[in-house]
């Protein structure tokens, strides 16, 4: 084993993941209200933003996700993103990072990414690519691992495609400059993180769903002590 796929939320980040969305789609459509009036296509803002992330889930090579949710985003709205682009940096410097709430790291998050540094294993964020950077990073801080270098954090400006994607997992290889028999893929959700399996990459399954298909299942502070003798 050469390199390990952390996902975040729900694996490093204790997050409720769908009062975190409500909050965060919430907060964007107050943000985004000022683009109403440049608006000219079929759409609203807010339908455009949510047809545009479904854009990025749906497609699967070619364009980055970025690429893809301007597009889509433009199509819904007529509205050129890059023109506007100012108003969700605002929005991510300062609206963003109100929004954690109750999140927090995940018990033994900080022991088990600094162990597969410490032996050498390529660490990768493996977050699914639908936001971009400033609000991947501002999550890993709320992790707790704002002081780790990692070798790959996955985003929507360089991704070319999302979770559950063979297509994603493989980039990630690529990008590492492993073979995806040389990874193991630690995540919570039974679909999209355990979906790493379906191109050889290994799987250590974090969640609470019983019966899921994984190589092991455990936590995070066992991983920890895993990790060693799985090299």
């Amino acid at each position: 084993m050469r390199a390990i796929l952390f996902d975040l939320d729900g694996t490093l980040l204790d997050l409720d993941l769908n009062a975190f969305l409500e909050r965060y789609f919430a907060a964007l459509e107050s943000a985004a209200a000022p683009l109403a009036g440049h608006a000219s296509g079929p759409g609203s803002v807010m339908s455009a933003l949510h047809a545009a992330t479904r854009s990025m889930m749906e497609h699967r090579s070619g364009a980055t996700n970025r690429e893809v949710f301007f597009a889509a985003f433009a199509r819904h709205t007529g509205i050129d993103l890059g023109e506007h682009w100012g108003v969700f940096e605002d929005f991510y410097r300062d609206v963003f990072p109100t929004l954690a709430d109750t999140a927090r790291p995940a018990r033994g998050s900080h022991t088990a990414v600094t162990t597969a540094h410490d032996l050498g294993l390529r660490v990768a964020i493996a977050t699914n690519p639908i936001f971009p950077r400033a609000a991947v990073d501002h999550r890993i801080a709320w992790a707790g691992l704002a002081d780790v270098e990692f070798d790959l954090v996955t985003t929507y400006e360089e991704m070319t495609a999302c979770k559950p994607h063979p297509e994603y997992y493989r980039q990630i290889a690529d990008i590492l400059d492993v073979a995806p028999t040389e990874c193991l893929m630690v995540g919570d959700d039974h679909v999209l993180d355990m979906a790493a399996a379906d191109i050889g990459m290994r799987t250590y399954y974090v969640g609470t769903r019983p019966g899921v298909a994984a190589d092991v299942v455990g936590d995070l502070e066992g991983l920890a002590e895993l990790l060693p003798r799985l090299l």
